[in-house]
């Protein structure tokens, strides 16, 4: 962790140190076999969990309790309590009892709920063994939070308590391979409906958000709310979540692992940016009016076609930044407030921008292109891509033309996937 700072105000605990390090380890090129490639949804329970690409579903009662194991080794276990009179560190006590785990504890609140992390350090019970002997012994993370106090959920017949979640990630120890599947695993949890757009709970615990500032935005004279920890936090999920991209570059489920890479970012960056997006909406809505890319502003949908292409021509003008000895990726704060990224940092800062002024937005990624850009539901001419029964108005992010078009070389239909977040 080269030249990584100490968090002010907060401090780094133990475990907090060893959760940043987990998430920041070596490349691995190990291919993984998929079982599902959209986010898993409890409506008994309403949270959402989006697990790695390579897990599959081996056991559970279809309501409170799930199993999945990555042929790896990795294993991923959740269930939900719903007890009189329970409480976060009750079940953390019991749960490092049973598992007899010798690893640190952090309670922290995540978004008003209490939560909890826990490094597993225990024996299989497969194999057992003494603590000396690393063979024989597990290791991950667990995390325990509370989830929404919605009654029709089942949270009043605790006695007003809480529904828990308790979710552990563990594998062999000694498996370092395993660390960031573990973590991001884990990060993928959104206990309640609040936090589908907000940064998961291992995000969040390594890397507390700080003290809000005003920041100019890239090349514009407005300023936006943003948190002074945002773009380290946001980049160093986009780094770990590139490593998990790569373990499936030579998997059949390529493809889904792609998407869920940019799904991830999507969710990190979605409150990180909500002040600069809509300062920008009210910048360009009270700016100059006219033709935007051409088409007029009067007529059914006229306005979000203005606003992209006001939003189009913004990240147009960011510096052209790569980075191929890492992700190739910069964050979506950096990218707002520096102006400067590739194509899929532009184009999905662009799409987050239109989403959050309610314009259904999307991106399209090619690997043979080596390209990506943005995808609006907007109306009126130009180039289109269908993608989840939509046909999409098709956005170039690097080059200065207009919403709607592409390069004649770009326009090969079956060299494109899209990417949907909504």
């Amino acid at each position: 962790m080269n030249g990584k700072k100490s968090l002010p105000r907060h401090g780094a605990s133990p475990v907090q140190n060893r959760a940043r390090r987990a998430g920041l380890c070596l490349f691995f090129f190990i291919p993984a076999m998929a079982a599902f490639s959209e986010p898993l949804y409890s409506p008994a329970w309403g949270f959402r969990i989006d697990l790695p690409e390579g897990y599959e579903y081996t056991g559970g009662d279809g309501s409170s309790r799930f199993s999945f194991r990555h042929q790896d080794g990795a294993v991923f276990d959740l269930a939900v309590y719903n007890r009189v009179n329970q409480t976060v560190k009750a079940l953390v006590d019991d749960t490092v009892r049973r598992l007899g785990s010798q690893g640190d504890v952090s309670y922290f609140e995540y978004r008003d709920k209490l939560a909890a992390l826990l490094e597993l350090d225990c024996a299989d019970p497969e194999t057992g063994g003494p603590a000396e002997n690393r063979g024989g012994r597990l290791e991950g993370w667990a995390l325990c939070v509370e989830l929404g106090r919605d009654e029709s959920k089942g949270a009043a017949s605790s006695g007003g308590s809480p529904p828990l979640l308790l979710a552990l990630a563990y594998g062999p120890a000694g498996r370092a391979d395993l660390a960031a599947l573990h973590l991001s695993a884990l990060d993928s949890i959104a206990p309640s409906e609040g936090e589908r757009r907000f940064p998961g709970p291992v995000t969040e615990f390594s890397y507390p958000r700080g003290e809000a500032k005003k920041q100019r935005l890239a090349g514009l004279n407005i300023e936006a709310l943003t948190r002074e920890d945002d773009a380290e936090a946001a980049q160093a999920l986009v780094d770990r979540e590139y490593r998990i991209f790569r373990r499936s570059l030579f998997s059949p489920r390529l493809e889904e692992a792609c998407v869920r890479f940019y799904r991830a970012i999507y969710r990190d960056s979605w409150e990180r940016l909500a002040d600069a997006a809509f300062q920008l909406e009210r910048y360009w809505n009270a700016g100059p009016g006219g033709e935007g890319d051409g088409v007029p502003a009067a007529g059914p949908g006229g306005e979000n076609r203005v606003l992209a292409g006001k939003a189009l021509a913004w990240v147009q003008s960011f510096r052209y930044e790569r980075d191929l000895m890492g992700s190739d990726f910069v964050n979506l704060v950096s990218a707002a407030f520096e102006g400067r990224g590739d194509c899929d940092s532009r184009a999905l800062l662009w799409a987050v921008v239109l989403a959050q002024a309610d314009i259904p937005a999307a991106i399209m990624v090619s690997w043979e292109y080596r390209h990506a850009m943005g995808l609006g539901d907007l109306e009126g001419p130009g180039a289109r891509f269908e993608a989840g029964e939509k046909k999409w108005l098709v956005a170039e992010t690097t080059s200065p033309v207009a919403v709607g078009l592409i390069a004649q070389d770009f326009s090969t239909i079956e060299s494109w996937l899209g990417v949907i977040f909504e």
